[in-house]
């Protein structure tokens, strides 16, 4: 179970954030990246988010692979005043769900 830092959405949920407003920002490595995204996602891997905090928004969808880096990074961007919340289940959620990827 996630803690309170690091609340999470289902896939069918992504497309109501992203309408309303919502980045969704995917962390994974620039490998993962490469073989398939939810489009019009944000690419920062999670080894630099800290870095490039002023390139987020303020209400942002955390996606990777399985949900667990992307639950990090929630919690990391909660902590710092930035309203996140974890695609849960990651990727793999959202394949399964039937939804499509782009390269």
């Amino acid at each position: 179970m996630l803690s309170d830092d690091a609340p999470a959405i289902t896939p069918a949920e992504i497309y109501s954030k992203w309408a309303d407003g919502w980045m969704l920002l995917d962390v994974r490595t620039d490998e993962e990246w490469d073989q398939g995204r939810i489009d019009g996602s944000v690419h920062i891997p999670m080894d630099q988010i800290a870095a490039r905090l002023d390139e987020i928004g303020d209400r942002v969808v955390c996606i990777c692979a399985v949900g667990a880096r992307s639950a990090r990074v929630t919690a990391y961007l909660n902590q710092q005043g930035i309203e996140g919340v974890n695609l849960d289940g990651g990727l793999r959620a959202w394949v399964g769900a039937g939804k499509p990827l782009v390269t």
